[in-house]
Order: structure tokens, then C-alpha cells, then sequence
């Protein structure tokens, strides 16, 4: 592919997903969290069966970035009761069995995790479709 294409290319696909995060509820952007490890999951089995053992772990360790600075991070414990404490968990847990998979190139781990993932997305989706329409909070008047 012709390089000028394809720089073009990426930067329109990342304007595209900075405006869709501009645009995207809390609830949304938890989802695109969920969507987001769940492919670099699917990424890092793809590379490990493949044998390319640094593309595993580049895809391993950008699902823990959004684990640990997305989904972990947007929990509010403090006000989220047992369900958060109970998530704060889970994703402790993933995180556990993602390193356990980089170490160890087990497939099986990674293959829970993605299952895990996908069971969360699954039912933060049904959330979404049960309650009432939220309206967004510019980012200005969240900020403090």
C-alpha cells in the first residue's frame, strides 16, 4: 500500500475514534473499554498461535492497559457498593491470569480472559438497552 495512503489512512481512523469518544456516554465508553481488551485478547491468541511471541505481548499488555487505566480506574468503590468491590475483583483477577498467559504463552488463560470480558460486555449491553437514556455531561462540567 502506498505509505502517503496509509499514513492518511490512520490518521482519519484516529480522528474517527477520538470523535467517537467525544461524542459516547459514560456507558459507552465503558463498552468501548470491554470492546477494546476483548479484541487485543483475540490479538494476543492469534499471535501466540502463530508464534510471534513480541506481537503476543504488545497485544497482552495493551489489554492490561485498558483493564488497569479504563476499567479498574472507572470504578467508583466507594460508591459502587458490592458490585465494584466484587469487579475491583474480576479484574484483578484478569489481570493475574493475562500476566500468567504472557509468561507462560498459555492460550487457556487468555481464552478465559477473553470469556470473562466478553460475559461483562455481554451484560454491561443489556444494561444499556434496560435503562432510561442518560444525557451526557459535557466535559467541561464534569471537570473540576
Amino acid at each position: 500500500m502506498n505509505p502517503m495512503l496509509n499514513q492518511a489512512l490512520r490518521a482519519y481512523a484516529k480522528v474517527e475514534v477520538e470523535t467517537m469518544i467525544e461524542q459516547a456516554s459514560p456507558h459507552k465508553l465503558v463498552l468501548m473499554l470491554f470492546e477494546g481488551a476483548i479484541k487485543s485478547t483475540n490479538q494476543a491468541m492469534l499471535h501466540l498461535q502463530n508464534g510471534a511471541i513480541a506481537e503476543k505481548g504488545m497485544a497482552i499488555s495493551r489489554t492490561i492497559r485498558i483493564i488497569e487505566d479504563g476499567l479498574l480506574a472507572s470504578l467508583d468503590v466507594e460508591h459502587g457498593g458490592a458490585i465494584a468491590a466484587q469487579l475491583q475483583a474480576l479484574y484483578d483477577y484478569m489481570l493475574r491470569r493475562l500476566l500468567m498467559a504472557s509468561l507462560r504463552n498459555d492460550i487457556g488463560a487468555l481464552q478465559e480472559v477473553a470469556k470473562l470480558l466478553s460475559e461483562l460486555r455481554d451484560t454491561w449491553t443489556t444494561i444499556d438497552q434496560q435503562a432510561p437514556a442518560l444525557p451526557r455531561v459535557p466535559a467541561e462540567a464534569a471537570a473540576p
